[in-house]
């Protein structure tokens, strides 16, 4: 599964300064005077305070999740908080090394805890065994057992609970528990991936359960968002005791965590939606820390840095962090490849990320980062050729109008709303770059934005948007994006949308790849196959690739432990380590 970011997702996540576009001037007037001001305001108060005595974290990011459920939607945002409050059976370290957290060993075929079978139908499946950490319970001293893990398998099977790893959970076809603590998950594919159960995110029966009785509805009664503060959802470090949609979540030390006592008494996620009044909020001392994940872009961070890096540890993490347009291709006019690839030529990424970014920030080729041993180097980007892209919507029919704009016959313009997370500074450059550099060839854009709850939580999750959703998926290491662009994937209204494909992409020849890159046990023959997946992507463009993103982390230099992944499984799963010196 992938997460979406704000930058972004969420599974997500880049700022100011269009040189490369007309924007207009009264827009940026405006948001450069607001910044300022918050800035002005913000160095009349005293620099950050020293770590003595510090009981209290106080964590500042962009937005607020749109739910608390671990299973169901992927916004980064929720995937930051909840990883403070429990653990994923496993998950990969900030080396990017596979491992157990909620498990004792990972199995292998090596060690036997995975083993090679044979299926009815002839083909082969691979059974895993896992052994849940003994100390393991819920904050209410109900102990972590396989109740809790056949409910979860049980929910995520049902084709109505909306789960967002739907895939995961077909696959894993059968469960066997052994014992309170030991099960074993048959699946009917062996991938070469087979130990990673990183999206089983394991529930309390003994609380979920009896709100399960109607499947469908399960996601609108989940106590997650109806009882968020009940101490029996979490088994992590902190368990959550506030929580004020749209304002902030509140966690304090969970007395039956099996690790190592946190630190910080109470952690206080606040959202900020404005990264310009985010970073001001830091200077004032509202709050200590700003969440490398989910906070300030690079522009930003690069000028923060400058400014204050005297009292401020600031640190840049290159990551799986893909910042791309998904394009709904139920929309006629998108669903014509030549005319997608038009539209990408006509855009100068390049100029974008030298002007934004100081050149941190590279073009992205397709959905792979260059950081991944997979990443196909013989590829190049889709060329900047405003020329050959005005060409190709003149043959496609598409001839120049009033204003510029192009129409078609039917005296239909060529126009597209590009939505994306409203108050993200960096982002809404990025969409006035973009829509300059559209309308040089015809194009018009119409830029609508949204909170970042409503554009995750329903717009894009529910694939609402009419033309284009700007935002990143954050991935792991060597993540094949079966949730994204396998046709299986699709949300829909008959799978109470589940699946991550929110364009709608359906292609049997990338379906097929996908699908062999999963089984393929060996890395050279896998590799030669992930080529062919770009080249596909490439081909087909079922979204626009901007760039891949660094992520900012901005804290005061007496917060220690930090460690940033640059993937999907996030710092604050090691929460317990961080300390105020």
């Amino acid at each position: 599964m992938r997460l979406p970011a704000p930058v972004r997702i969420n599974p997500g996540q880049m700022n100011n300064g269009a040189n490369s576009a007309k924007v207009p001037r009264m827009t940026t007037f405006a948001v450069r005077a607001c910044s300022v001001a918050l800035l002005l305001l913000a160095g009349l108060v005293a620099t950050p305070a020293p770590a003595s005595a510090k009981d209290e974290l106080v964590i500042g990011m962009t937005q607020y999740p749109a739910t608390l459920h671990p299973n169901i939607e992927s916004m980064l945002a929720k995937t930051i908080v909840i990883s403070a409050t429990r653990r994923p059976f496993t998950a990969y370290d900030p080396s990017w090394q596979l491992g157990c957290m909620l498990c004792t060993t990972l199995p292998t075929i090596e060690n036997g805890l995975a083993k090679i079978e044979d299926l009815p139908d002839g083909k082969k499946g691979i059974a895993v065994t896992y052994t849940i950490q003994p100390g393991a319970t819920w904050g209410d001293g109900t102990p972590v057992t396989t109740r809790d893990v056949n409910f979860t398998w049980e929910v995520g099977r049902h084709p109505q609970s909306g789960v967002a790893a739907a895939e995961f959970y077909r696959r894993a076809y059968k469960l066997d528990v052994k014992d309170a603590k030991t099960f074993t998950l048959h699946f009917d594919k062996v991938t070469f991936e087979y130990a990673a159960i990183n999206d089983f995110q394991v529930l309390p029966a003994h609380i979920e359960a009896a709100h399960f009785a109607e499947p469908k509805e399960y996601r609108n009664r989940t106590r997650f968002d109806a009882d968020p503060t009940n101490a029996g959802l979490y088994f992590g470090p902190y368990r959550i005791v506030e929580a004020k949609p749209g304002s902030h979540i509140a966690l304090e030390v969970n007395p039956s965590w099996y690790g190592e006592k946190p630190r910080f008494k109470r952690v206080v996620f606040r959202t900020v939606e404005n990264t310009a009044a985010l970073e001001a909020n830091l200077l004032s001392g509202a709050i200590d820390y700003i969440a490398g994940e989910l906070g300030l872009t690079l522009d930003q961070g690069l000028a923060f840095e400058k400014r204050h890096g005297d009292k401020y540890q600031v640190i840049f993490k290159p990551g799986l962090i893909y910042e791309h347009i998904d394009l709904n291709l139920e929309n006629p006019v998108l669903r014509e490849p030549k005319l997608r690839r038009a539209l990408l030529m006509a855009l100068d990424r390049q100029a974008l990320n030298d002007k934004l970014f100081g050149g941190k920030q590279p073009v992205a080729v397709t959905s792979v980062s260059p950081l991944d041993w997979v990443f196909a180097q013989d590829l190049a980007p889709v060329p900047y050729d405003p020329k050959a892209a005005a060409q190709i919507l003149e043959e496609a029919g598409w001839k120049a109008g009033p204003g510029g704009i192009r129409q078609n016959a039917q005296g239909e313009k060529l126009s597209f709303e590009l939505m994306t997370t409203a108050g993200n500074r960096s982002r809404e450059t990025v969409q006035q770059v973009l829509q300059a550099q559209w309308k040089q060839v015809g194009v018009d854009i119409k830029i609508r934005n949204e909170p970042a709850r409503v554009f995750f939580g329903e717009t894009v999750t529910k694939r609402k948007y009419g033309g284009m959703a700007m935002f990143a998926w954050v991935s792991s290491p060597e993540n094949v994006p079966r949730s994204t662009l396998h046709s299986q994937e699709i949300p829909t209204a008959a799978n109470n949308y589940a699946g991550q494909n929110y364009t709608g992409y359906a292609s049997k020849k990338m379906d097929d790849l996908v699908e062999k890159i999963e089984i393929e046990l060996n890395r050279e023959t896998r590799k030669a196959l992930w080529r062919q997946q770009q080249e596909l992507y490439l081909e087909d463009l079922p979204v626009l690739p901007l760039y891949f993103r660094a992520d900012v982390f901005v804290m005061p230099k007496w917060l220690k432990g930090v460690t940033p992944t640059g993937h999907q499984n996030v710092s604050t799963l090691w929460i317990e380590h961080w300390r105020a010196e």
